[in-house]
């Protein structure tokens, strides 16, 4: 399969409004914050294994010259065990000056970074990083650090939509084309549902759209779709448009407490977002549309987690 991409995208980080009014929005080189920075990742279910070894952290002021920040012993995280709102460090409360900021980047060690395959056991597949060594991978847009404040944030790394496969001449197996976004810790929640997969495999019946399920796929229990703002129109990874949806495809798990399966979205700024979910398998080969189950809105606040209706929704 064919794992689909999209161009980085950064969602709007905005500051503590003592911190705005502190700081003016504007950068002084006589005033300092300190900042942590850490990643995370959605699950993926093609790969058990992705590591992208970064080595340095580097941050643009809007006035001033890049910083700069060794990230050592980060080289041999595999991504795909920071899931479900589990988070890894990057930097750790280190001093910046406080103003705006306009761009991020993660500089990569090419050598090191490499991905397994779920079908492939402990066979290795090398990863290419175009500029990953030079100029990193970027995340343009702006972020506010307050003065004489802690700024925590979160990179969250989407695997299941930057991992490509070239398909020919290439001088790797994978070719990373990231997509990741930005988010203040402070202002984020997340979502967590059920689906029950054994029922809609078992009936197949109408959706609550009233649309005929087609088959679910072989040895797949299907994905939770999280799209931005209320009422979104379900879609696959094939669909490109400005809204940058789904935000997130997260694979269902079995659940311990109960027979049916589990998913959970973190890191998501507060607001709203459509959720839906799909037991066909998102293979961008085809143009043949996914068909939705369970489409519904939720709200997320921000240090809360929301519970989603159980899918299928019940009358």
């Amino acid at each position: 399969e064919v794992v689909m991409y999209r161009s980085l995208r950064l969602i709007g980080i905005s500051a503590l409004a003592a911190g705005v009014t502190a700081c003016g929005g504007g950068s002084d080189s006589s005033e300092t914050g300190t900042v942590s920075f850490g990643v995370t990742d959605a699950p993926a279910t093609e790969f058990s294994n992705v590591t992208v070894a970064f080595t340095e952290i580097r941050l643009k002021p809007e006035d001033g010259d890049w910083i700069s920040f060794p990230l050592n012993g980060f080289e041999d995280q595999n991504l795909l065990e920071l899931q479900g709102g589990v988070s890894a460090p990057l930097i750790t409360d280190e001093e910046v000056p406080a103003g705006n900021y306009t761009e991020l980047r993660l500089i990569v060690d090419t050598n090191n970074s490499f991905v397994k395959l779920e079908s492939q056991g402990d066979s290795t597949y090398t990863l290419a990083v175009p500029s990953g060594e030079r100029s990193g991978l970027k995340l343009k847009g702006d972020f506010i650090v307050a003065a004489d404040t802690s700024t925590d944030f979160t990179v969250d790394f989407d695997v299941h939509k930057s991992i490509v496969n070239p398909q020919g001449d290439s001088l790797a197996d994978y070719l990373l084309k990231p997509s990741m976004r930005l988010v203040n810790n402070l202002e984020v929640g997340s979502i967590s549902g059920l689906a029950d997969y054994a029922q809609i495999n078992s009936t197949r019946g109408a959706n609550d759209s009233g649309d005929l399920l087609a088959d679910c796929a072989p040895n797949y229990e299907g994905s939770a779709y999280v799209f931005a703002g209320a009422d979104a129109e379900p879609s696959d990874l094939n669909v490109n448009n400005d809204t940058g949806n789904p935000l997130l495809v997260l694979p269902v798990a079995p659940d311990d407490q109960s027979n049916l399966y589990t998913y959970t979205a973190g890191f998501l700024p507060a607001g709203e977002y459509t959720v839906s979910y799909s037991c066909q398998l998102d293979d961008n080969e085809t143009d043949d549309p996914l068909q939705f189950d369970g489409t519904q809105n939720v709200t997320v606040v921000a240090g809360e987690t929301t519970q989603a209706k159980t899918i299928p929704l019940t009358q």
